[in-house]
This record gives structure tokens, sequence and C-alpha cells, in this order.
């Protein structure tokens, strides 16, 4: 009798252990940081657009923060500085109901197509597809829902303008919302066997502008010639006297072996008030990038989209990327550009990425400035923990 009261006993003790261990997860706090260093050659055909983009070295990019895990729970705060200049980056808290779902809230990126999986320093051209700098909204204030699920993928964001993270209301007025999402249908996930489509829509009011005059009636879409060194408008249309933009995006991503294929397209529809035509925009991007050494492409759930490849690895990326922000008959002239590009990416290791980007960008139709044809060749140390 001793010995079953003493067995009972220790059963009860070591079951008292685990739920105790089970009601009391662990907090686990992990720094984080990058830093980006770029050099590059360029030229205009432009003599007054060669004026500002001019050769150089940079360090456009460097951040710190800090993630913290607790059960379910997780925050992350990361903080930039570039151009002596400090910016707030992703500050957001999870809430993890299983393996597959999720709540984010806060500031980030929220889900739109394929570019929206992964970090600005981790595109495979190097910079990011004009097309996608044109339509994304980068980081907005808001909250997600992510199911990831083995086969689908899906997402449903509530946001606000990206200015009321800048401004309080008494300057910035009623702030501008909108919603959007993204759904992928993923039969294949397997290393060097990966398949998937999907498409993203999103609809916005109408944005905040320094302008009184055009504050929250308008909507300004902008991409930069593709380099980091400097900031010059490849493409820039403000549209006013607007009441409503939505857009959608369909996207397929394939790898097999150590060749893989991204493809998206963008579409985006304004409507417009006082007898104005309805402005619209579109552009598209393709990347083939191939494994010159390495197991093949492997595929990342949580993101939706081709992983970063092992340490060691070498890479080249070919891409094509034409995007439009003029439409004649609203009589608006933002521009036309048309790029191509070759990458070299080598996986140094679990954290240091080293990067050569040449490309060639036709910019036509743009009432900032002449035609012409811009070419680059820069390289990149990155360096993210």
């Amino acid at each position: 009798m001793k010995r079953i009261i003493l067995i009972a006993a220790c059963g009860l003790m070591v079951c008292t252990h685990s739920f105790a261990q089970e009601d009391e997860p662990k907090l686990v706090v992990k720094p984080s940081g990058r830093i980006l260093m770029d050099a590059g050659v360029m030229h205009s055909s432009d003599p007054a657009l060669d004026d500002q983009l001019n050769d150089g070295v940079a360090i456009p990019d460097v951040r710190a923060g800090l993630s913290a895990t607790y059960g379910k729970w997780k925050a992350k705060v990361d903080v930039g500085y570039a151009r002596q200049s400090v910016s707030l980056k992703d500050i957001n808290i999870d809430y993890n109901f299983d393996k597959e779902n999720l709540v984010r809230m806060g500031y980030f990126v929220h889900q739109y197509g394929l570019q929206s999986g992964t970090s600005s320093s981790f595109k495979i051209s190097m910079e990011e597809p004009l097309a996608s700098q044109a339509f994304f909204n980068s980081r907005l204030l808001g909250a997600m829902f992510l199911h990831a699920g083995e086969k689908f993928h899906a997402t449903a964001s509530l946001f606000a303008e990206n200015d009321a993270m800048k401004m309080s209301t008494d300057k910035l007025g009623n702030e501008a919302w909108g919603a959007m999402t993204r759904l992928v249908w993923r039969p294949f996930t397997e290393r060097g066997k990966i398949f998937h489509i999907g498409i993203s829509g999103a609809y916005e009011s109408p944005r905040y502008s320094k302008n009184p005059a055009n504050s929250h009636s308008s909507y300004t879409l902008r991409a930069p010639f593709p380099t980091r060194i400097a900031n010059v408008s490849a493409q820039e249309a403000t549209i006013t006297n607007a009441t409503a933009l939505w857009k959608f995006s369909p996207e397929m991503n394939v790898a097999c072996g150590n060749l893989g294929l991204e493809v998206q397209y963008f579409y985006v529809g304004i409507k417009r008030k006082n007898a104005l035509p309805n402005y619209s925009a579109w552009g598209a991007y393709g990347n083939v990038r191939y494994l010159l050494n390495g197991q093949g492409y492997t595929y990342t759930r949580t993101d939706a989209g081709i992983a970063t490849p092992d340490p060691g690895s070498m890479e080249l990326v070919a891409a094509y990327n034409y995007s439009t922000l003029s439409d004649k008959d609203a009589g608006i002239h933002g521009g036309k550009v048309s790029d191509w590009s070759l990458t070299f990416n080598y996986y140094l290791n679990k954290y240091m990425i080293w990067r050569v980007r040449g490309s060639i960008t036709r910019a036509t139709d743009n009432a900032a400035f002449n035609n012409n044809t811009f070419s680059i060749l820069e390289t990149r140390l990155q360096i993210k923990f």
C-alpha cells in the first residue's frame, strides 16, 4: 500500500511539474541587426539626370532591434538609421493561435504579392522591382490575420495610411484607411519542386498630402531609379480629385531543382470626381533565378515564397520589369520604364550576402525629364542577424 501511495505521489509531482512548465512559458529575447554597404558607378543619357545620378558609396540602411517571445505572444521592435536620420521600422505584436494561424498588430509590411514576403535587403535582384515599388505600400499601421496552411495561404488586413505613424490627427486630419488580402494556392512546396499561384487585392481611401488642396483627395505613385546610392524618381504621378483606389496583383512562383521563376502583374485603378477621367496604371516583372551550386530551392510557408538559399550558395538572377504611370486619357504622364538586370548573389554564410548587379533602365513619357537610358553597375555587402 505504501508503495502504491509513493508511486502515486511521485506521479502527481511529475504531472504538477509538467503543468507548471506549460503554464509558465519562458521569455526569450533576441537582438537583431542589419548593415548594408553599397558602391556603384552609374550614368544617364540625359545630362540633367546624370548630374543627380552620381557614382559613389553609401551605407543606405543600418538597423538594430529586439524580438521577444512569450508563449503564444511575440513582439518586435526595429529601428533604422540612414543618411543621418533615425526612423521606426517594424513595431508589431503577434498572437499565434497555432502553427498555422496568427494575428499581427502594429506597424509592418502587410502581405500583398511576392515582394511583401521578404525584407528590403533580401530582394534577389538586389533592388526591388520598380513595378512593386510604384504600386506597393511598404509599412502600414494596422492589423493582419495570416493563415499559413500546407496547401493554402491567406491574409486579410485593415490599415491606416502611412502618415498615421508620423503625424497626430490634429495635423493629419481624418486618417485614410484601407483593406487588402493575399491568397495563395501551393500544391508543391518540396525542395527543388515548388509551384504556387496567387492573387492579391486592395482598396484605399485618398491619402494625406502636404499640399492642403490635395490632402485626402489624391494619391502619389512613385518608383526611383534602381539604386540606393542616389534617390531620383524614375516614375512619379500625383492623381488629384481622387475618391478611391483599388488594385489587384496575380503572382506565380515556380522552382524545379536549381532553377526558379517568379512573375507578378500589377493593376491600379483610381476613381476621380469633378467629371475628370479615371486613372489607371499597370506593370509587371519576371525574375529567372539559378543556383550555381546547392541542392535546389526551398520554400517558406509563412512568407509564401522561395526561401533564402542555403549558406555557401551562389546564384544568378536575370530580371525584367515594365511599368507605366502614364495615362494619356487622364492627361497624366508619370513615366514608363523598362528595366533589364543581371545579379550575382553569393550567400557567404548564415548572416552575410555579397551581391553584384548590373542593369539598364529605359525611362520615357515622363513630364519631369527627357526620354533617357540609365545604366549602373553596383555591389553590396550585407550583414543581418
